[in-house]
């Protein structure tokens, strides 16, 4: 599947240093000039934006009849050193852009660890140049990308990644969490993202040491954020539920299934029948199904990593594929939602799908309070 993309450079604005953002209460939304289009919706939480609060259509073009089509990846965030870029970043990026202007793609989810090893200092760091905008270069790739901080990024400055969506015109990343709504276009069906940070909920990980989250930096902060996840899978009616983040619910790689998310998290995403779970952090790419939630990993961007030590610590049955083979030069994951069900395409770098599969609607009483 994979030729050479379009390599046309997306702008880049150079505009003065960010101050802090407006604050705004839980009850007020004063709407300064948003950095965003309102053809999506961007429900967050305080001392951020505010935005409307129904589902909202796509922009309508030929190439999306009756689907929503996105882009999933996490872990490409390239080098501290020149030349900035990894092979598989190099590789991924460009078969990211030919997938994109062959099957569609909306928007991509950017699942965390968007800058090796620390993250960025500034708003102007030159990694945004040198590992995001120099490298996904191609036209179909000049789409919106929601981010979601990785362990990585927070040993730096997540606050200058959010305040890069005012430079950016595609970098959408409004809060450290935040919620996405869209109608299926020419559908009654709709579609609900929830971008959570998995390491204000868990706390950071150290991969050359014990590898796990060490806990919370404010267990008030990470109780907030699991209230607000709480809350919206309890109110959602959205056809397609979805959460996503950088640390995996289930993982049979290096990683292996995080506690802390196993304990507050699942429990939530399968009473309230979330469709799938998506995240990084483990290097390959991996899909679980465990009581009727997909669980995928997406984490083969920038590194790969054949590890399955964990194996025997995810539910018997429940892995239904894997790879971390080197010689597929990274991938990421193909999305489709349509009317009925959500199509899942797993591509590697080299241009061929390895992997698909499907998860039906949500079967929910839209009638209930």
């Amino acid at each position: 599947m994979r030729t050479k993309a379009s390599a046309t450079a997306s702008k880049f604005h150079s505009l003065p240093p960010l101050k802090n953002l407006p604050e705004i209460s839980t009850n007020t939304c004063k709407m300064t000039p948003p950095a965003f289009p309102l053809s999506i919706l961007l429900t967050t939480l305080p001392m951020i934006l505010c935005y409307p609060s129904s589902f909202m259509d796509l922009e309508d073009n030929a190439r999306n009849k009756s689907s929503i089509r996105f882009l999933a990846v996490g872990d490409w965030g390239g080098l501290p050193y020149p030349p900035y870029i990894t092979p598989i970043e190099k590789a991924t990026a460009r078969e990211m852009g030919k997938v994109a202007q062959q099957l569609g793609a909306d928007f991509v989810l950017a699942l965390g660890d968007n800058f090796y090893y620390k993250g960025v200092d500034s708003v102007h760091d030159p990694r945004f140049q040198d590992t995001f905008e120099n490298i996904f270069t191609a036209d179909s790739l000049n789409i919106p990308w929601y981010v979601v901080a990785g362990n990585h990024d927070h040993a730096g400055n997540v606050k200058a990644q959010i305040e890069y969506s005012r430079l950016s015109e595609r970098w959408r990343f409004p809060n450290y969490y935040y919620e996405l709504n869209f109608r299926v276009p020419r559908t009654d069906s709709t579609l609900t993202i929830l971008m959570v940070d998995t390491v204000l909920l868990c706390g950071n990980s150290d991969d050359y040491d014990d590898q796990k989250p060490r806990g919370p930096v404010s267990a008030v902060e990470a109780n907030r954020q699991l209230q607000w996840i709480q809350k919206r899978l309890e109110r959602s009616k959205a056809d397609f539920l979805l959460v996503a983040g950088h640390y995996p619910v289930w993982s049979v790689s290096e990683h292996g299934p995080t506690e802390c998310l196993l304990k507050g998290l699942r429990p939530l995403l399968v009473k309230h029948k979330a469709t799938a779970y998506l995240c990084g952090h483990d290097h390959n790419l991996q899909y679980l199904l465990e009581s009727e939630v997909g669980y995928v990993v997406s984490g083969a961007g920038n590194f790969m990593e054949a590890d399955m030590s964990h194996s025997h610590h995810v539910p018997r049955g429940s892995l239904k594929f894997f790879t971390g083979e080197t010689s597929t030069m990274g991938g990421f994951v193909h999305v489709e939602v349509t009317k009925k069900r959500m199509d899942l395409t797993f591509i590697q770098a080299r241009g061929t799908s390895l992997y698909r599969t499907s998860l039906p609607r949500r079967d929910i009483d839209k009638s209930e309070n």
